[in-house]
């Protein structure tokens, strides 16, 4: 169980933002936390690399891919993490998800 405490004019707020998608407030809470903390441990991943292996990452940075179907498919494909209303209403955070 998840229990916190909100002023009356931050809890009608999320209220008002769970009604019009139809949604409880403890159903929006929990998706929007979700969502946030998600982003943050996206955005803070970690990685190391030796200086070889660190060469060659830049060097595929500096030479990306040829274009491809497979890759356009990629690119254009639903993150696991996004609901499918996101990706309709083109709401998706994911970078790179705009590919021609």
């Amino acid at each position: 169980m998840i229990s916190i405490r909100a002023k009356a004019a931050q809890r009608d707020f999320i209220d008002r933002a769970a009604h019009r998608q139809g949604r409880s407030r403890s159903d929006f809470m929990l998706e929007a936390a979700c969502r946030q903390a998600e982003d943050v441990l996206l955005d803070r991943a970690y990685f190391a690399l030796d200086a070889k292996g660190f060469a060659a990452f830049q060097a595929m940075l500096d030479k990306p891919p040829a274009p491809t179907d497979r890759l356009r498919r990629t690119l254009q494909a639903r993150a696991p993490w996004t609901t499918k209303t996101e990706s309709a209403a083109g709401t998706d955070k994911t970078p790179g998800r705009r590919v021609k």
